[in-house]
């Protein structure tokens, strides 16, 4: 039945979107300074639709999204905003059906086309975030008051972004204006069980000198949908318990860059960030199941330099540095044999120094080559097992884009990798595009690389949690990850319309997994030895540990749909769909890929008007999806349907400030999953029904 109403509802939105008449075009006068698209100024309640905005993930450098011979997905902060989302997580889930997301109190768990955290290359600016905790990267960390669109590239792009590009891109492009003026902005948005985001933030722009200053606040409460759990070992007898289904926390960003651009011809840039993120969770107690004796407790410090150096319009020289540090651990709330109140004993530790060196060259006069070089260095160090190891890679990579006849353009790249354990690899890249006035075809291959972590091959982790003994090892003869990519894409794009189709296939081979080792007599001893805080009741009690391994291969194909469309003015209706078939083989028998997805859809409905000072926006979002598949004992998810309405009204009361208050209902038909928690249970839909929002942003200019 879902698939019926996807299907329908995509054949309704093309043939309402061809039959609409052209509505007037809206004018956008764009400029690009380091990488910045400066719009002319308008004031707070214009609105404009844009089908063919400025990218870069796609090619490496700036061109029109119909331009680009590698598709790209963009999610501008504008329409993050209508849509009443605050945070990543959300902006991702609501907008891009090929994206799921699973929070925990151990890291938001993404997923991309079937694939998870670790094969999903995160970008700011270009330069990879750093710090995870068991593969989940801290999405927390990214201040979404900055972001000016997010861009996501399906598939592997190691050839120009080395490794862990094997699912996708997700480059996070944050706004830094640089006309002169003062800016002071507040933004405020509150709804239930306690989640409040308030972001505070002054920019300052001069005779070339940029000064942006942050601060955000990100909070919510935990909560559960069903207060009772079945016991152990039974689907009939339940309890009480309160465990959450949603972790609670209370996040901060503080966050601080420079830029100065003295000339056409140069412009410099630097910052720094500070994110500190604690979880709220239940304390544990005597009287019922599911508390816990510590939060879980993260800190990251990450800074940048760079600049650019236009020789001219089409050639240019960049480079970058980064040190991402990142670490957890556990802050002590309730007294145990071991800790006091208040103490803090830390998990994990990681560094990440990153530097690249890139030539953008306009060789020609159809032609775009690329030319770069990279090094990374990564360390970790792990309070169990005594860990401290570090391990570095050096590249080169070169591409080039060509223009062959009137309307073809192909791409070819490649990447030389020299990692320090696993030796050289070779990742290429090639694409075609067919572009016949506003139709685009494209052809795609592209191989992806992704060296195991740290933590797979050296990890040695004990941790007790409610009563049982988990225990983790790496394994140094690990294999790295291969793959291979492939997808055609076909696109119409106007000032009124885009549709885009596109069919992929995405082999994986060597895939890094955690195997579950049975636990006898002779294991018990080994894991005693190996961890001499483990009692002898925790191991006699342990049936399995995990080890990293390879797997043998995996293999995601798909189909996606993407519809937009200007319907009249001041009307936008959008539409996309994704089929996605994952499943991995290890020995010789194929399953299904953990939390894969086969069905989902994203639909936006946007209206916007202007009565003189006061403009008016609404917005209807949806997701819908099928259930969501778990291996082993686990029992799949059911598939759900959220919708959501979020009303903005913009005043431009004076010339130098603006408000903007908000209200919408998420999760309008209150759609809640409140199946009795157990332990072959998972979630696919966290939401605890529905909530109001409200929000208010002030702006003053100078």
């Amino acid at each position: 039945m879902l698939r019926k109403t996807l299907y329908l509802s995509m054949v309704a939105l093309l043939s309402w979107s061809a039959a609409t008449a052209q509505i007037h075009k809206m004018q956008r006068k764009d400029t690009l300074i380091h990488g910045q698209s400066v719009a002319a100024h308008s004031s707070a309640i214009h609105r404009t639709y844009n089908l063919n905005p400025v990218v870069v993930t796609g090619s490496g450098h700036h061109q029109r999204l119909k331009s680009t011979a590698t598709p790209v997905r963009v999610l501008s902060t504008q329409e993050i905003r209508e849509q009443g989302i605050s945070t990543f997580d959300g902006a991702l889930t609501r907008m891009m059906p090929q994206t799921s997301m699973a929070p925990s109190s151990m890291g938001t768990f993404l997923r991309m086309n079937g694939l998870g955290n670790k094969y999903i290359l995160i970008l700011i600016n270009g330069q990879k975030l750093s710090g995870d905790i068991s593969n989940n990267v801290d999405l927390n960390r990214i201040n979404m008051s900055r972001v000016k669109r997010i861009e996501v590239l399906d598939g592997a792009a190691s050839s120009l972004y080395g490794s862990d590009a094997i699912a996708g891109v997700i480059n996070i492009i944050t706004d830094q204006p640089t006309q002169d003026f003062i800016n002071v902005t507040s933004d405020t948005r509150v709804s239930g069980h306690g989640i409040l985001t308030e972001s505070v933030s002054l920019d300052v722009y001069k005779n070339g000198f940029g000064s942006y200053t942050s601060f955000s606040h990100d909070r919510a409460d935990s909560y559960r949908n069903n207060d009772l759990e079945y016991q152990k070992n039974s689907e009939t007898e339940t309890q009480s318990s309160i465990a959450p289904l949603f972790t609670g926390y209370r996040s901060t960003i503080i966050g601080q860059k420079f830029t100065y651009v003295p000339n056409q011809h140069l412009a410099l840039n630097a910052g720094l960030d500070y994110s500190y993120k604690i979880t709220d969770r239940p304390d544990t107690r005597n009287d019922i199941t599911g508390g816990t004796d510590y939060e879980m407790r993260y800190k990251g410090f990450r800074w940048n330099v760079g600049g650019i150096y236009k020789f001219t319009a089409k050639n240019s020289l960049q480079a970058d540095f980064v040190v991402d540090r990142f670490r957890y651990g556990k802050e002590y709330d309730v007294e145990t044999k071991t800790n006091a109140v208040g103490d803090y004993v830390q998990s994990k530790k990681q560094r990440m120094m990153e530097g690249q060196l890139k030539a953008i060259l306009g060789l020609t006069k159809n032609s775009t080559t690329i030319i770069g070089a990279n090094w990374r260095q990564e360390n970790l160090t792990a309070s169990s097992g005594n860990i401290d190891q570090h391990v570095y890679s050096l590249a080169a990579y070169a591409q080039h884009e060509m223009r062959l006849l009137k309307d073809f353009t192909a791409t070819l790249g490649v990447r030389l990798t020299h990692h320090e354990t696993f030796n050289q690899h070779l990742t290429p890249k090639a694409t075609l595009m067919y572009a016949p006035g506003n139709f685009r075809f494209r052809a795609t291959y592209s191989a992806g690389f992704r060296a195991p972590g740290l933590d797979e091959l050296y990890y040695h982790y004990f941790s007790v949690n409610r009563g049982k003994a988990q225990i983790s090892f790496g394994n140094k003869d690990l294999k790295p990850e291969k793959s291979n990519y492939f997808s055609l894409n076909a696109e119409y794009r106007t000032q009124q319309i885009a549709v885009s189709i596109t069919g992929f296939l995405n082999r994986i081979n060597d895939m890094v997994v955690k195997q579950n080792v049975d636990v006898d007599d002779a294991a018990r001893k080994m894991l005693l030895a190996e961890f001499p805080e483990m009692t002898q009741d925790q191991a006699d009690k342990m049936v399995s540990y995990a080890l990293y391994q390879n797997s043998d291969k995996g293999d995601v194909k798909g189909l996606q749909v993407n519809v937009s469309a200007n319907i009249f003015e001041g009307f936008n209706l959008s539409a996309n769909y994704v089929y996605t078939y994952a499943r991995t083989k290890s020995d010789d028998e194929w399953t299904v890929l953990e939390r894969s997805i086969r069905h989902a859809a994203t639909i936006t409905a946007n209206y916007h008007h202007i009565w003189g000072r006061y403009g008016l926006n609404v917005n209807l979002n949806g997701r819908l999806q099928s259930k969501t598949y778990y291996t082993g004992n686990y029992e799949d998810a059911p598939g759900f349907g959220v919708w959501n309405l979020h009303t903005t009204h913009s005043l431009d009361v004076l010339r130098w400030a603006y408000i903007e208050p908000s209200i919408g209902i998420d999760n309008i038909f209150n759609k809640v999953d409140r199946r009795i928690d157990s332990s072959t249970r998972k979630y696919a839909l966290y939401s605890p029904g529905r909530m109001l929002v409200v929000g208010l942003k002030l702006t003053f200019k100078q």
